[in-house]
This record gives structure tokens, sequence and C-alpha cells, in this order.
């Protein structure tokens, strides 16, 4: 069973910055992408931001500019620096891994349970 520990969601003032972090528990055999998606009430869920194969990082047009997206191999962690937000930057944030746990296995996606940004004065 992966697990998922998200940290550094919250309230954060129009213009200033966040930066949560997931870390996936297990193991994998490889891990094709990982990254951050977002929901907000009556929206689909969209991409944040990707790191890809190759190590190439993709972010969505709403964040390009704005958004950092990290990697720690080792720690099987994955970070996103977010700055100058802004209240349509409001959403339960998800952190997202594709990989396969084992050789033996297909390629699965795996979802975070979501921590909360809320973008507010």
């Amino acid at each position: 069973q992966v697990q998922f520990v998200e940290l550094g969601g919250g309230l954060v003032q129009p213009g200033g910055s966040l930066r949560p972090s997931c870390a996936a528990s297990g193991t994998f055999a490889t891990i094709d992408t990982t990254g951050w998606y977002r929901q907000s009430p009556g929206k689909q869920r969209e991409l944040v931001a990707a790191i890809i194969p190759g190590g190439i990082s993709r972010y969505g047009d709403s964040v390009k500019g704005r958004a950092t997206i990290s990697r720690d191999n080792a720690k099987n962690t994955v970070y996103l620096q977010m700055n100058s937000l802004k209240p349509e930057d409001t959403a339960v944030y998800y952190c997202h891994l594709r990989g396969r746990r084992t050789w033996f296995e297909n390629i699965d996606d795996y979802w975070g349970q979501g921590t909360q940004v809320t973008v507010s004065s």
C-alpha cells in the first residue's frame, strides 16, 4: 500500500508563498512521473506541475513563472514552491505519482489525500 504525507498547505495572503511537500512511502521499481494537481469547487482537477521522464518539468498555464517543482529521489519526496499566490490559486492540492511497484506489476497512478491551500487576505 502506498501512502503519502502531504505537508505545507495552509492559509496565505495574496502575494505570499508556500512550499508544500509530498513524501511517498514504499518502494518502487520505476517512477514515471511525480507531480501536483489541484481542484477547486465546481472545477475539474488540473495539472499544477509535474516531473516527467527525463527529468523534464511541466507546468500548468495558470502557474507558469510562479511555481517550481523539485524532487528528492532518495526520500521519494516532491516539493512545490509557489510564489506570488493569488486568490484563484485556492484549491485542494493533490500529490500524484505514476510508477511501478515491482517489475511484475503494471504502471499505476497513486494519489495523495490532498492538502488545502487558501489564498486570502
